[in-house]
């Protein structure tokens, strides 16, 4: 009988250094290069689109990613894996679509029919909001989602929901029916309103998908995302796509993904992506809260050590911003009101460590230059070192 492959942690993290395009001689040139690499960018938090772009970039300025998003539409902004922002390859987009954002688009407009109804409006009176709300985007080309509601006045509509409950709250009809659409790909996140840290984004209407069907879609997704990170576990694939375990196992075995044994048990891999690695010069990393590198995988211990968890990661699993050494992440980092970048090591470093971290927060400090920026979800060391 064959013995199975062995994928060692070492050889995660050798392929962590080179995929994920962080060790500086594996650096790209272009926006379109990274995510393409990474297949998805989480963008929840605005600034750390930017952020992960420009450490894995030998070169960025901010115009180069506004460009890829806004201008060339090589990107795209919009729902996917575990009902979060992302921004993917313009091509990956229907893929993306089919295979996880169909389903919860689904579920959201049942959602936003409900919360009609609770205000007295039927399912036609919305049908007739959403043709006028299409139409005035496409002729304004882009607005936001209060110069929507100035052309179009029953977005103004507000319903109170969860009523007698401590968190009742009033809602428009304009924020359910642009998230909906947006979930949908009938319309676009285009330009925010500021600067490239700004969440308040414009509204464009945008083209209809490809349509594909959602077993292709989710084989082709698995494949993209084993390219860069595998080899993962199951539970791995299952968790960062959000589908349930039977979806990832025949997604796996769609795409001709093979079993390999991991340090932490069996694993899949792609079956021409069995050869070792050999092991990068050593290299440094300062990544963004929310980077797709620390929320790539669900099993972590490999490159997150369990106690350093406490300090990096908030209640709900997002993690903040990380410091890295050789496929390791070993501290974190903070930028302070005065625009210094300071960082903390959870561990002892050897010298050489410690002046590569050194060289990378200067590189970061004289490229975000004047610009501040807040993670969306603050953790505790990134907390401690702003105080």
């Amino acid at each position: 009988m064959t013995a199975r492959p062995t994928i060692d942690d070492q050889q995660r993290r050798a392929r962590l250094a080179s995929r994920q395009l962080l060790a500086p001689a594996h650096r790209a040139d272009s926006p379109e290069q990274v995510v393409e690499a990474l297949v998805a960018l989480h963008a929840t938090d605005p600034a750390t689109v930017f952020l992960s772009v420009a450490a894995r970039l030998t070169r960025l300025e901010p115009a180069d990613l506004e460009r890829a998003l806004y201008q060339d539409e090589t990107l795209l902004r919009m729902h996917g894996m575990r009902h979060t922002l992302f921004v993917v390859p313009a091509d990956l987009a229907p893929v993306v679509y089919a295979s996880t954002t169909r389903k919860v688009a689904e579920k959201e407009r049942r959602g936003l029919l409900a919360f009609a109804a609770e205000g007295g409006f039927d399912a036609d009176w919305l049908a007739a909001v959403q043709r006028r709300t299409l139409a005035a985007l496409a002729e304004a080309g882009q607005a936001t989602g209060s110069q929507l509601g100035g052309l179009v006045p029953e977005l103004r509509e507000s319903i109170t929901v969860a009523v007698g409950k401590p968190y009742e709250a009033q809602q428009t009809i304009g924020v359910r029916l642009l998230r909906v659409l947006g979930m949908e790909n009938e319309i676009v996140r285009g330009r925010p309103v500021g600067g490239w840290t700004s969440g308040q984004h414009r509204w464009a209407v945008r083209g209809a998908l490809p349509a594909l069907p959602p077993a292709e879609a989710q084989a082709e997704l698995t494949r993209r995302w084993l390219t860069t990170f595998g080899p993962a576990t199951t539970e791995d694939v299952r968790w960062w796509t959000g589908w349930g375990v039977r979806e990832a196992r025949a997604a796996l075995a769609a795409c001709g993904a093979v079993t390999v044994d991991l340090d932490c048990g069996p694993g899949h891999a792609l079956p021409d992506d069995l050869d070792p690695l050999p092991d990068p010069a050593p290299w440094a990393a300062l990544l963004p809260s929310l980077d797709p590198t620390p929320m790539g995988w669900q099993q972590r211990d490999w490159y997150l050590p369990a106690a350093h968890r406490t300090d990096l990661i908030d209640r709900s699993g997002n993690i903040g911003p990380t410091v890295w050494w050789n496929g390791r992440v070993v501290g974190g980092w903070a930028q302070h009101a005065d625009g210094r970048l300071r960082w903390e090591a959870l561990e002892p470093l050897p010298r050489e460590a410690t002046a590569a971290i050194d060289a990378e927060a200067d590189r970061l400090t004289r490229w975000l230059g004047p610009a501040r920026v807040t993670p969306r979800f603050r953790t505790p060391l990134e907390r401690r070192l702003t105080g």
